[in-house]
């Protein structure tokens, strides 16, 4: 009795054990519900995009309706529509000199509010975060009128600015969370060996903190690359940006839902494709903090 009872006794599984397991498998399976559900818009938006115009426009939807390239080809001009280059090379100018204005800014900014923090340094902070409190639909109808008296009206550095400055709180508080993480140590034994201030931001502390700048530059960028408002009331032909010059496609006139389906993955691709190139420091750089 004893001989047969002990092998069960050792095999079996504790109930705090089983819990647990029941416990992963139903956050497993939430996980991946949430997951389809957040990207069934995306891939119903990718196969729109290969459909015809009189098929996207089916109701109920025409899932098992021919493919065909005719949206794409309608939004590089092959119509005789207008060029998509132009937007797109707007937005990303735009984003790229506004995201690197961001980070020679935030970094200084970051470094006296986490290592050498300035007096009422928690005040500062809260200020940087009010100023996201302000509608951007509030602030427009002031910047067009300065933009208008200024001859700024459809000039893309302007979007450069406003960029910069709607993004920079929030690289400067996601800056000052990675930066409060570094030991004072390193900082301390550079500026003994002479290390002036420019030379630490840039030689000890944009290191240690590269998985957190490749973090806030890709949220930035994405922000930027995304901004339709200012970019549609203040930009019009010459400065453009590719958000503004999606909604082109959208008219009272025929049909036009496969267009804009094919337009928004090919304005979505430099997104993902940053995002992909930078998953690794992404993740690395969200998480820095989180274990103390």
């Amino acid at each position: 009795m004893t001989t047969s009872t002990a092998p069960a006794a050792i095999t079996a599984v504790p109930p705090i054990a089983r819990r647990a397991r029941r416990r992963g498998a139903a956050l497993g399976l939430l996980a991946w519900f949430t997951g389809i559900v957040f990207v069934l818009p995306v891939l119903w938006m990718v196969l729109t995009s290969f459909h015809s115009e009189s098929d996207a426009a089916t109701n109920p939807p025409s899932v098992a309706a021919s493919l065909t390239l005719d949206g794409y080809r309608e939004f590089f001009g092959a119509g005789g529509g207008a060029s998509p280059w132009p937007p797109l090379l707007n937005s990303l100018g735009a984003s790229v000199f506004s995201t690197v204005f961001v980070l020679v800014l935030a970094l200084p900014a970051a470094y006296a509010l986490s290592i050498r923090r300035v007096r009422k340094w928690t005040d500062v902070m809260f200020f940087f975060l009010s100023t996201k409190m302000l509608p951007v639909v509030a602030g427009l109808l002031p910047v067009f009128l300065f933009a208008k008296d200024t001859g700024f009206l459809d000039n893309i550095w302007l979007l450069v600015i406003l960029y910069t400055s709607m993004n920079l709180p929030i690289a400067v508080w996601m800056m000052q969370s990675f930066l409060a993480d570094i030991p004072v140590s390193v900082i301390e034994a550079a500026q003994m060996d002479g290390a002036r201030l420019p030379t630490v931001l840039v030689r000890v502390i944009a290191p240690i903190a590269g998985p957190g700048i490749a973090a806030t530059s890709l949220i930035c960028f994405i922000f930027s690359w995304n901004e339709m408002l200012f970019a549609q009331v203040l930009t019009g032909v010459v400065a453009q940006t590719a958000p503004a010059f999606l909604t082109t496609f959208v008219t009272s006139q025929g049909l036009f839902l496969a267009q804009v389906c094919a337009a928004s993955v090919v304005i979505s691709l430099p997104v993902l494709a940053a995002g992909f190139a930078a998953q690794d420091k992404l993740v690395q750089g969200l998480s820095l903090g989180a274990v103390k």
